[in-house]
């Protein structure tokens, strides 16, 4: 795999950056304190914020829940990541977390929106060996036949694949499941899968509320339950303590003090692939 400069293909035109509707990674970036939104993103926000509060802290705890992963992941040997849904730069970003423990991971960032495209030359691809993709999470093999997905991951060796905050903006006729099969079924054994997922088991009307703020944005929310995320994790055996509320997964006490568990409407989990998919165990 290639060692050279970091790659970023961001190839889209200016009509492609629709600012007349919210985007959920501009919405994202509002939650979190950024800048790199519009208008009509801080609108859909707050609409949303106004009905959820809860949707600011539970942001700010996914973010949190993402840093400690990846060095979990990193620390088990894993040095190539896959960061399906990346959203607006925020620093630490993935590659930084990642290289505060080993310096040589390799990163592969992916987002469909031409917004992330435009920040990923001087935030997250500026320090070689990593890259980036305009893709979306829904066109599975076209994100693994990238060329510099390719040329950044070598899918012999095990990989993290990262789907963190996206699937929620799947519907269940666009086969989340599905997906996250087919992304999974590349992955050697080793590989670890890092996950997280909006779910309104903790707030009366969460998904009412969702559904309301993202009508009118690129992109809706299907909230889902804890047997349904779970779910996603099938062939892969989960590291303790499993799929929880995001806060709750290993937490170290770097999180601020508003990440309260009772006001985090995401679950998250991180596991590792056994097997090749064909009965063989891994005998390390």
């Amino acid at each position: 795999m290639s060692g050279g400069a970091g790659r970023s293909d961001g190839g889209f035109t200016p009509g492609q950056i629709d600012t007349s509707r919210p985007h959920p990674a501009r919405m994202y970036d509002y939650y979190l304190g950024g800048w790199d939104n519009y208008e009509v993103d801080r609108e859909a926000a707050d609409r949303l914020l106004a009905l959820a509060p809860e949707t600011r802290p539970s942001a700010r705890a996914n973010r949190a829940f993402l840093r400690r992963a990846v060095r979990e992941v990193v620390r088990g040997g894993i040095r190539q990541i896959v960061d399906i849904g990346t959203g607006i730069p925020t620093s630490p970003n993935t590659h930084e977390v990642a290289r505060e423990i080993a310096p040589d991971v390799r990163v592969a960032y992916v987002d469909n929106d031409p917004i992330v495209a435009t920040h990923a030359g001087a935030k997250l691809t500026n320090a070689g060996n990593a890259g980036f993709v305009l893709a979306d999470v829904r066109e599975p093999e076209a994100i693994l036949e990238h060329p510099v997905v390719r040329e950044l991951i070598d899918f012999g060796e095990p990989v993290a694949l990262l789907l963190v905050a996206v699937l929620h903006f799947v519907k269940d006729e666009e086969d989340p499941a599905g997906i996250v099969r087919r992304l999974t079924e590349a992955l050697p054994k080793g590989s670890h899968l890092v996950l997280t997922h909006g779910t309104g088991d903790f707030t009366s009307g969460a998904a009412r509320s969702a559904d309301a703020a993202y009508r009118d944005a690129t992109a809706s929310v299907t909230l889902r339950g804890h047997r349904e995320i779970t779910a996603f994790f099938d062939g892969f055996e989960l590291l303790e303590p499993g799929v929880v509320q995001v806060p709750l997964w290993r937490p170290d006490g770097r999180a601020p003090a508003a990440d309260d568990p009772a006001r985090a409407g995401l679950y998250g989990g991180v596991a590792i692939k056994r097997t090749n998919g064909q009965g063989e165990r891994n005998t390390a």
